[in-house]
């Protein structure tokens, strides 16, 4: 019996602390500080304006059935243009990021006033795609940034860019059109709904 004992103390603990890891679905403070500006990103059911983790029971629709979501500032000047930027942070995996930063959206030259009400007007670069993170592969930050476009030489891709959307150099994005700092980021995180 005194055996038993110990042995049902230790089970019951780490089923307590399995279930625990199973269900939370805090943001490390790292992840959570990320987001600033008010940038609003919506989708049909989920209208996100803070960093968070998507619940699972939207993870399929974010990620097969969900079309590109609307985007508000409310910050934004209707006189001027700003860049919007979607990336996966962790392609393929957090762990080894060695695809980061994957390209999932990138529109140019967005009308200030148009962002406002919640529209994209501008010219896309690279189309909208789906978050997909692979199987297993835990979660991954899908990060919005928001830019002020400098008037005259609106952005665009160079051909190796164009190319391919895995390992893009974001920073080299940001400085060759000389972006600086974003106005306004936000970011979720997801993984396969499968998992």
């Amino acid at each position: 019996m005194a055996v038993t004992t110990p042995f049902l103390a230790l089970c019951a603990c780490v089923l307590v602390f399995y279930h625990v890891e199973a269900t939370t679905d805090t943001l490390s403070p790292l992840d959570s500080s990320f987001c600033h500006g008010g940038l609003q990103v919506v989708y049909p059911e989920l209208d996100i304006d803070k960093c968070l983790i998507i619940p699972k029971k939207l993870r399929e629709k974010l990620s097969i059935v969900w079309k590109a979501p609307q985007i508000y500032f409310s910050g934004a000047n209707k006189n001027k243009m700003y860049v919007l930027v979607m990336v996966d942070a962790d392609a393929p995996c957090r762990a080894k990021p060695t695809f980061a930063y994957w390209r999932h959206w990138l529109v140019v030259n967005v009308q200030g006033d148009a962002l406002k009400e919640g529209q994209i007007q501008g010219t896309t670069l690279s189309d909208y795609i789906r978050p997909t993170p692979p199987q297993k592969s835990g979660f991954h930050r899908y990060q919005f940034r928001l830019f002020e476009q400098l008037p005259g030489a609106p952005p665009s891709l160079t051909k190796q860019e164009k190319s391919s959307r895995g390992k893009w150099d974001l920073q080299a994005f940001i400085k060759r059109f000389d972006l600086g700092e974003p106005v306004a980021t936000l970011q979720f995180l997801t993984q396969d709904y499968k998992d």
